[in-house]
């Protein structure tokens, strides 16, 4: 587990304000590994396009997509070295940092988009402190829709899942197949279709708009809209990046963040809904899970937080602590 300071994002945005200006324009690299027909990667084009009209292009971010530039894997070190400018990752790969980052994969804790936000906002200064300790801001999160189950036939029978190879982009998503009995298998999304036409899995758990812009139909027949959790992706940046453009420029860009992020919540409601109808206009049965499997899934959720909460600190526990307080009342 990484060191924490106690620094919060605000402040030290406020710190790096006081930059030197720089003396001619800034072009950025952003990489994200998502393609192009994704949300994020559309919201994250509007952003760039948002930061260069703000600045009068004093500062322009070229947004790479799809993994071009550099792996998924590999984008958060490459922020970290300085080797590219900013990034987008999911979120939840970052999980062997710090138990926090695993938050919004545990099932049960965040439901509704309306319970996301709240979550988001409750942990954004303690996943802030994290990224400052390594030399990097958040820029902004923005959610997936709820995580279902796609599969090659109705998925109504626990016992489906003995065995099933289920791609899993993310540590927890493992844990959780494991939980039900499966055997997961970490597959980025661009692999997604060869991974199904060479057998290396069977079934997968993603959203519906992973669904619809990898063509699911080609190779599953049916969608449980288990509702499991909903993940978020992080745009985050260098702090040295940051710290070389001048005053107007910097608050510009953290403008262009706020507006981003706001964009890319209500991006993600739009884009279930339009999803889901694509799913089925393809030909895919989109179901509730029944008692049965709903109850499978309750289970294998709660044995996934009890090993969350044997891993995380006092800090990660009070920051969910605090977001159920606000929840509740």
């Amino acid at each position: 587990m990484h060191k924490r300071i106690t620094t919060p994002l605000l402040l030290v945005t406020a710190c790096s304000l006081a930059a030197t200006a720089t003396a001619h324009a800034a072009e950025w690299t952003m990489a994200t590994p998502y393609g192009d027909a994704s949300f994020h990667t559309q919201n994250n084009k509007q952003f760039a396009e948002d930061v260069a009209e703000a600045t009068n292009g004093d500062l322009t971010i070229t947004v790479h997509s799809g993994g071009s530039l550099v792996s998924h894997g590999e984008i958060k070190p490459s922020v970290r070295r300085g080797t590219i400018d900013a990034g987008e990752v999911f979120l939840s790969i970052l999980s062997n940092d710090d138990p926090i980052f695993e938050v919004d994969t545990l099932p049960g804790v965040a439901g509704s988009y309306e319970d996301a936000y709240a979550l988001w906002e409750a942990t954004k200064p303690m996943i802030a402190e994290l990224f400052a300790y390594e030399g990097m801001v958040p820029l902004y999160a923005v959610a997936w829709p709820a995580q279902g189950i796609y599969t090659s036939a109705p998925l109504t029978d626990p016992d489906q899942f003995d065995g099933l190879r289920v791609r899993a982009p993310n540590i927890n998503t493992q844990r959780f197949v494991d939980n039900l009995g499966g055997s997961p298998t970490e597959t980025e999304e661009s692999d997604i279709p060869t991974a199904f036409s060479t057998g290396r899995v069977d079934a997968m758990i993603t959203s519906s708009s992973t669904g619809n812009s990898m063509a699911a139909w080609d190779y599953v027949t049916d969608y449980t809209d288990a509702n499991l959790w909903l993940p978020k992706n992080i745009v985050f940046m260098s702090q040295r990046s940051f710290d070389r453009l001048d005053e107007a420029t910097q608050d510009a860009l953290m403008e262009a963040a706020a507006r981003a992020e706001e964009r890319g919540w209500q991006m993600s409601r739009e884009n279930n809904e339009t999803s889901l109808e694509a799913l089925r206009e393809n030909g895919i049965s989109v179901s509730q899970p029944n008692d049965a499997v709903s109850a499978a899934l309750q289970a294998a959720g709660d044995e996934l937080f009890a090993d969350w909460e044997s891993r995380a600190d006092d800090e990660a526990k009070q920051a969910l602590e605090s977001y159920r307080e606000q929840r509740d009342n």
